[in-house]
Order: C-alpha cells, then structure tokens, then sequence
C-alpha cells in the first residue's frame, strides 16, 4: 500500500514541478521579449499595461492590452492610439490619445489635445483586452516578482534535489523513503 502512496505523491510533484517550469520558462520569454523601450513585444504585438496615468472608459487599470502596430496610411481619425513618450531624463512611459491628424510627409501623428508623435514612437492600436490580468503580469515581470516567484523557488528546488541525491548515494534509496 505505502507504495502505491510514494507513487501517487511522486506523480503529483512531477506535475507540479511541471507546471511550476512552463510558468517559469514561460515568465522568461516575457522578459527576454522586452523591447528597448521596456515593454514585451512579439513581432507586431505589444504587451500594455494599463496603468492610472493611461486608464480611460475604454481601458480599465490592471487590463492587459495587445496592440498591434499599424501603418500611419491605416490609421483614422477619433482612433485610439498607444505611443511611447520619451521624457528627457530617458524614462519612457505609454500614453493613449484619439488621432486628431496623421501626417504622411513628416511621418508623424498628431492627438485631438494637439501632441505629436514620430511614428517610430506610436505603438499601435489596441487588439485584445484581458481585464485585471495586467495587475499580475506587472507583479510577475517586476524585478521582485521575478526574484520570488521564479528564481528563489528554483533555487530551493536545486537544494533539494542536491540534497536527495547526495542522501541517496550515502545511504542508498530506502533511506529516503
């Protein structure tokens, strides 16, 4: 009996362990992804987080937004558009407006509040919304989150494997159990 127990409990650890490493692997290709202005990016699509600074009727905070970059031609007036808005200490933070102009010569966009924006700087507009799922990417991708939830437990899983091992070559496998 007290086998089929070590075999169950050894199962469900495995798939545990499993699920923990697709989270981890999968929290590492977020970070990897950044782009250079700091958010995740995968070909066309970028990750936003919405924050108070850019929560509007449309967004709410802790939505998770992907936007899909969009030629200056595609673009229409009143459309809400993402930007990057690089302050000149270098910081960089997304803000949203609604087209008010495009101008093709200059390859620049123009907001309904009269700001202007390099295309380079324009994100895109917004494809998916996930509601609240913003709030636990943010915590997740935040450099303690990562810490905490990824590394340290990693770290802790070494040990103890290590530990395992090295029981198991000084008394043998019956030890363990």
């Amino acid at each position: 009996m007290s086998k089929i127990i070590k075999k169950i409990k050894s199962f469900i650890i495995g798939v545990l362990m499993l699920i923990f490493f697709i989270f981890a692997l999968s929290m590492t290709m977020l970070l990897l992804n950044y782009n250079k202005y700091g958010l995740t990016q995968f070909g066309d699509t970028t990750f936003v987080i919405i924050n108070d600074k850019i929560a509007s009727e449309t967004f709410k905070k802790g939505d998770l937004v992907f936007v899909d970059s969009q030629k200056l031609t595609d673009l229409e007036l009143g459309e809400e558009i993402f930007v990057y808005r690089v302050n000149s200490d270098g910081t960089v933070r997304v803000e949203l407006g609604k087209v008010g102009q495009v101008y093709l010569e200059e390859d620049a966009v123009a907001f309904e509040n009269g700001d202007i924006f390099s295309n380079q700087f324009v994100i895109g507009t917004a494809d998916e919304i996930y509601n609240d799922i913003g709030t636990y990417l943010a915590i997740i991708e935040s450099k303690w989150g990562f810490l905490f939830i990824v590394l340290v437990p990693c770290l802790l899983i070494f040990i103890y494997e290590l530990y395992a091992l090295i029981v198991e070559i000084k008394y043998g496998a019956d030890e363990m159990d």
